[in-house]
């Protein structure tokens, strides 16, 4: 199976998304990426990475929600840890710059695959959106580090409400570097990272490392304990219930609205 599509042009590294139908994430996604990324960072002709999708509409719908309903809790963990520790670790250590190109749905996990670059670079027509918490699960991980970026109110906005948000509002965030014209999109990513690779590679590496340890914010001591809150969000009857309505394309029952219809 076809995970996602690598090439390298100018100088740059192409890792493109291609896990028809929706890019979801399960672990073989999720090692094919961290395994690309690794590469890049080995070849000492790439300046710069570029991850974007082939997928039109898509850029990573999230966490494979089949597959997480039929996971045991250590198989959650080990899916978590691959996402929110090792994908992580992977950027953190990379000697280069990384851009996600985003066009298409955000969502969920898929938002942490994005601003796991260095800069994100949407289109105009891109949307974004945390919609854990309405099948039952928690986007823990953003819990660390979104209020840092947004502000603490504004996170617990976008994290309880579970709304979508389009690629101008993102901007306003900071949450995304540049909008483009989804026409343009993959066209301007690449001048960007060509300008990026064209800086002196020592300095530059030199600058990222100080860059990303100086905004870690004791990240991997605070993402332990996110992983906890998911798996253990997981394990809820809540999470069973949303998650099969997810893959039943119908509205959950959480016990506390048939309650209330029953008053």
């Amino acid at each position: 199976m076809t995970f996602l599509r690598y090439e390298v042009r100018d100088q740059i590294a192409e890792i493109h998304l291609c896990h028809a139908p929706v890019n979801a994430l399960d672990e073989a996604m999720l090692d094919a990426l961290i395994a690309a990324l690794e590469r890049a960072n080995a070849d000492s002709n790439v300046r710069a990475v570029l991850l974007a999708s082939d997928l039109p509409g898509r850029f990573c719908a999230g966490l494979d929600m089949k597959k997480l309903l039929g996971s045991t809790p250590a198989r959650i963990h080990a899916l978590l840890s691959k996402l929110y520790i090792k994908l992580y670790d992977t950027q953190f250590n990379l000697t280069k710059p990384s851009i996600s190109v985003v066009s298409g749905a955000v969502r969920g996990g898929g938002m942490t695959v994005a601003i796991s670059s260095d800069m994100v670079v949407a289109a105009d027509t891109a949307t974004f959106g945390y919609p854990e918490i309405d099948v039952g699960v928690l986007p823990a991980i953003h819990y660390v580090h979104l209020p840092g970026i947004v502000g603490k109110h504004r996170a617990f906005d976008l994290l309880f409400t579970g709304r979508t948000f389009d690629a101008q509002e993102a901007h306003g965030l900071g949450l995304v570097a540049r909008v483009a014209p989804e026409a343009e999109l993959l066209e301007q990513a690449r001048t960007l990272a060509r300008s990026l690779a064209g800086k002196p590679p020592q300095v530059l590496a030199m600058g990222r490392r100080a860059f990303v340890y100086s905004n870690d914010n004791e990240y991997r001591r605070r993402v332990a304990t996110a992983v906890e809150v998911f798996c253990n969000a997981a394990a809820t009857p809540e999470a069973r219930e949303g998650l099969s309505a997810f893959v039943q394309k119908r509205a959950p029952q959480w016990g506390g609205r048939r309650d209330e219809r029953q008053d």
